[in-house]
């Protein structure tokens, strides 16, 4: 039986990327071992619903620590060398960075790493060239590279983190794809009218959508400003801000997001698709991204979307039939695609009737995890 360690930095990457696979790995014939820091909780959890798979806390901390990166190298290269591993793959910057030395030092002979994101694309000066640094390591240390978009690996291609013969994207991106069972477009009128009510919104009020984590390099920053413009331009605008308030030392004016009466915050929700229906814009205008799922999860929904520049989150739509392309870090231009389509009923249908149909046909999670599957099992041997 082939066996595979699969490492995160935190646990929430397991739920949201690693999940929706691991009955697939078993299916196949591969031992699953997941190592990220774990509670014991998380680790009865995890193993209760997948039986068969290893569930190992590591000491892998977020952001930078000497002591505790030394700690996580030597922990991970001693149990890598103690399984004898056939494959290890890793994602997210921590976990990635880690699980490339360690792996290689031990020996394991694949290599994986899913890049979903890179953390130096918003950094600047010094910041950046360690981040850099740190990215290009992983990436030579790897047997493969899986970047979630073609943007990204584009972008890693012409800077030599890596070449053709090591590389690839799985299908036409993303981490998982999009569970359509879930995004279930004939609902969406009645999960509008549902979350709606219940959140106090009527019908005739429009809402600009977010889908995220709290933090600057989501734009947040700029999102909010441009809010404060829209809600002039439209006194019937509401932001709807889906996701957990995180990293608020980074936003500029936490005051008018905490007291704003146009932001309407829910925090983490189970069933974002419900929510994603009650939009009518959508907006990620982030500074960088691996893919940027959310884009896809809204037009599944068929809401018309508008992103930044960046790779990952273009090629998770179509501009100029599923939605806008705008600047980074640009209020004014998330200021004018809004008005934009606030103001064109029909642009907006269009764009999210092609929306959906792109979403449908492009990003099955059906489809994606039989492409995975196969990759995997090549790599493996299997």
């Amino acid at each position: 039986m082939k066996k595979l360690a699969i490492i995160t930095t935190q646990s929430s990457s397991i739920d949201n990327w690693i999940k929706p696979f691991l009955s697939e790995y078993q299916r196949a014939g591969v031992a699953v071992t997941v190592i990220c820091s774990m509670d014991e909780a998380y680790q009865k959890a995890l193993t209760r619903e997948f039986p068969g798979v290893t569930a190992v806390p590591a000491p892998i901390p977020r952001g930078i620590d000497f002591f505790g990166s030394l700690k996580a190298l030597r922990f991970l290269y001693r149990f890598f060398r103690k399984e004898a591993f056939d494959m290890v793959q890793y994602s997210t910057p921590n976990a990635s960075f880690y699980g490339s030395v360690a792996s290689f030092f031990a020996k394991v002979p694949v290599r994986l790493y899913c890049q979903w994101g890179m953390v130096f694309v918003s950094q600047h000066g010094v910041r950046r060239k360690i981040f850099e640094t740190i990215e290009r390591i992983t990436c030579r240390l790897s047997t493969r590279v899986q970047p979630d978009s073609f943007g990204n690996l584009r972008f890693c291609r012409e800077r030599g983190f890596y070449g053709e013969e090591k590389s690839e994207v799985i299908w036409n991106g993303s981490a998982k794809g999009v569970d359509l069972s879930k995004f279930d477009l004939s609902q969406k009128e009645t999960w509008r009218r549902e979350i709606r009510a219940a959140l106090g919104i009527g019908e005739e009020e429009k809402i600009l959508g977010f889908v995220g984590r709290l933090g600057r390099d989501k734009g947040c920053n700029e999102l909010f400003a441009a809010f404060r413009s829209i809600s002039e331009a439209f006194p019937e605008a509401r932001l709807l801000f889906v996701g957990p308030i995180e990293k608020e030392e980074t936003i500029e004016d936490m005051e008018y997001f905490r007291h704003a009466p146009g932001i309407i915050k829910t925090g983490r929700v189970s069933d974002v698709w419900r929510y994603y229906a009650a939009m009518d814009v959508f907006c990620l205008p982030s500074y960088r991204e691996g893919f940027g799922m959310s884009v896809v999860e809204a037009q599944a929904m068929g809401v018309p979307v508008i992103v930044t520049d960046i790779p990952g989150p273009t090629d998770g739509m179509k501009a100029g039939r599923t939605g806008l392309v705008i600047p980074v870090r640009d209020a004014d231009a998330i200021v004018g695609a809004v008005k934009t389509l606030f103001s064109d009923e029909k642009m907006r249908r269009t764009f999210g009737e092609e929306g959906a149909f792109f979403a449908k046909n492009s990003f099955d999670s059906r489809i994606f995890a039989h492409k995975l599957m196969e990759n995997r099992k090549k790599l493996l041997g299997l």
